[in-house]
C-alpha cells in the first residue's frame, strides 16, 4: 500500500487520539467517586432496610404493649370493685375472707403484669433508640451521597469535556487523511491491535519489540510513501517521528 509520508504520520496521530480516548474512558469508568458513592449507596439502603425492619418491630412491640396495658386495666378494675365491695360492710364474712383473699390474689397478679408491662416498655425503648440511630445515619449517608455525587458529576464532566474535544480533533484529521489507509489503521485496530505505531531506534513502539537487522533495513530503504507494518503485532509502522 503507498500512502504519503503525510498520511502516515496524521495515522498515528489518530492513534494518539484514540489511546488519549481510551485513557479518559477507562478513567471515566474507575473514578474514585464512583467505588465511593456505590460504597455508600449500599450502606445507605442496609440502614433503610435495617430501620424499616425496626419499624415493623416496633409496631409489633406496640400492639404487645397494648395487650400489656389491658390486661393490668382489667386486674385494676377488679381490683379497685372488690376493694370497694370490701369498703362498703356490705358483705357477709364470708364474702370478706373471699374477697380479702381474691384482693391479694389480684394484687399478686396485678404485680405480674406491670413486671410484663415494664418489659415490653423498655424494649420500645431500645427499638425507639434504634430507629432514632438509624435515622440519623440515614441522613449522614444522604449528606454524603449527595456531596460524591456532586463531585462525580464535576469531575465526569471535565474528563467528558476533554474527551469531546480529542473526538473533535480526531474527526478532523480523519476527514483529511487518504481513506484506504485509514480503513486499514481501523481494521487493525478492530482486531486487538495498536493500529499504528512509531518506528524508532529499531523498535516498534507498538508491541515494544525490536525488528531484526535485515527487517529493519528492508523497512528504512522502502519509499518514503510504502506502508510498512510491523512483522509481530501488524501495526502501520510510521517513520521519521
Amino acid at each position: 500500500m503507498k500512502a504519503s509520508p503525510s498520511d502516515q504520520r496524521q495515522i498515528l496521530d489518530i492513534q494518539r487520539h484514540d489511546l488519549a480516548l481510551t485513557a479518559l474512558a477507562h478513567k471515566l469508568a474507575t473514578l474514585p467517586e464512583i467505588a465511593a458513592l456505590n460504597a455508600a449507596t449500599i450502606k445507605s439502603n442496609n440502614t433503610r432496610d435495617l430501620k424499616i425492619a425496626a419499624e415493623t418491630e416496633l409496631s409489633d412491640v406496640n400492639r404487645e404493649l397494648k395487650r400489656a396495658e389491658s390486661d393490668v386495666e382489667q386486674v385494676v378494675t377488679r381490683l379497685q370493685k372488690d376493694e370497694t365491695r370490701l369498703n362498703s360492710g356490705t358483705a357477709t364474712p364470708k364474702e370478706l375472707e373471699s374477697l380479702q383473699h381474691e384482693v391479694v390474689s389480684l394484687n399478686a397478679r396485678r404485680a405480674e403484669l406491670e413486671e410484663v408491662e415494664l418489659e415490653v416498655m423498655l424494649r420500645v425503648d431500645g427499638i425507639k433508640a434504634r430507629i432514632d440511630e438509624l435515622k440519623e445515619l440515614e441522613a449522614t449517608l444522604a449528606t454524603e451521597i449527595a456531596e460524591l455525587t456532586d463531585r462525580k458529576n464535576v469531575v465526569s464532566l471535565a474528563l467528558e469535556s476533554e474527551s469531546a474535544q480529542l473526538k473533535a480533533e480526531r474527526v478532523a484529521t480523519v476527514t483529511s487523511v487518504d481513506k484506504a489507509i485509514y480503513d486499514l489503521y481501523e481494521k487493525i485496530r478492530s482486531g486487538g491491535g495498536a493500529g499504528a505505531a512509531a518506528l524508532q531506534g529499531g523498535q516498534c513502539l507498538g508491541c515494544n519489540l525490536s525488528i531484526n537487522a535485515i527487517d529493519l533495513k528492508h523497512m528504512l530503504d522502502s519509499a518514503e510513501d510504502e506502508v510498512i507494518r510491523c512483522e509481530e503485532c501488524r501495526c502501520i509502522l510510521v517513520r521519521g517521528v
